[in-house]
């Protein structure tokens, strides 16, 4: 039996970043990871994104990793930048039922990957090769001790996969606090796990590297999750978050996606941006700017609502 309404439901997305510069910036140039994926279990019905002042040029593509990336050059002497998308989606994703999922064991899924069994990964070599990178070390994903240690006892027999990924979902819920701010783009999980709180880009990456360092093929998964309002009172609008979460390749199954700040397989309540190695695939907007003074903090407000809510503008 599947963990949501198989009739999935429809959600409009505002996900608006500002700047606001203490003074004038000459030009502005970015590169946004904003548009939600086009999925199977997720149909991108309108999508738009603007950039306040009006770039003198853009450009959008799909990059390694199959999400739609849009750069832009403002020229236009600036104190303020406000780059926006909206978006309608149909999202039908169900999270599966442990028992619809292959028992298979972990170290022969560590095994296959390494020696490229295509039959048992259930891939073909394309796919071998996104397998093989996703074991990799990257960017914002280390093998240290110190998350070796940690992962040790999940690992310790040759478990069923999914087995696994549901306790390290688990142990990072209950053993890592969540607190916001506690952490920067750049923390490692040695110091994650030094101080023992974090959020959700920091859970992801922790989960990875325990995955990685066994051989196991993990990627980030950047995007939304819906957050309802405690009952009685109303849901503030702009106050959602980006949000992370894992993808861990499940042969038989494929990808499949589990959220460690939340303790629980990802359903329809997800909404799916884009995914690459770590964070720094995927970052919603980055960019440079030439200016005088100096730089700013950005303010994101985001959105996601059930489709015709009032909108947030």
């Amino acid at each position: 039996m599947s963990t949501t309404d198989p009739a999935g439901r429809t959600y409009d997305l505002v996900h608006r970043t500002t700047y606001e510069y203490p003074q004038p910036v000459t030009d502005s140039y970015g590169r946004t990871t904003m548009t939600p994926r086009d999925l199977p279990d997720q149909r991108l019905v309108t999508t738009s994104l603007t950039v306040d002042p009006e770039p003198a040029d853009t450009h959008t593509h799909v990059d390694w990793f199959g999400s739609t990336t849009t750069w832009f050059g403002v020229t236009t002497p600036h104190t303020r930048l406000v780059v926006t998308s909206r978006s309608t989606l149909e999202v039908s994703r169900v999270a599966p039922a442990r028992a619809d999922l292959p028992d298979v064991r972990w170290r022969s899924v560590a095994r296959a990957v390494a020696a490229g069994d295509l039959g048992a990964l259930h891939t073909d070599t394309t796919g071998l090769v996104a397998l093989r990178e996703a074991v990799l070390p990257s960017a914002h994903v280390t093998f240290v001790d110190e998350v070796r240690a940690w992962a040790a006892p999940s690992f310790a027999t040759d478990r069923p996969l999914l087995d696994v990924v549901l306790e390290l979902v688990h142990r990072i819920r209950s053993e890592i606090t969540y607190r916001s701010g506690s952490t920067t783009v750049h923390t490692t999980q040695a110091q994650l796990l030094a101080q023992g709180a974090g959020v959700c880009q920091d859970f992801a990456h922790l989960m990875i590297a325990a995955l990685r360092l066994h051989g196991l093929p993990a990627r980030y998964a950047s995007g939304y999750i819906e957050t309802r309002p405690r009952p009685g009172r109303p849901k503030l609008r702009g106050a959602d978050a980006s949000h992370a979460w894992v993808s861990v390749w499940v042969p038989g199954h494929g990808w499949l996606d589990a959220d460690p700040t939340n303790d629980q397989l990802v359903d329809d309540r997800y909404v799916v941006l884009g995914w690459g190695r770590d964070y720094h695939d995927v970052p919603p907007l980055r960019g440079v700017i030439f200016t005088e003074g100096g730089g700013a903090s950005p303010r994101v407000e985001v959105d996601l609502v059930p489709a015709g809510s009032e909108p947030f503008v």
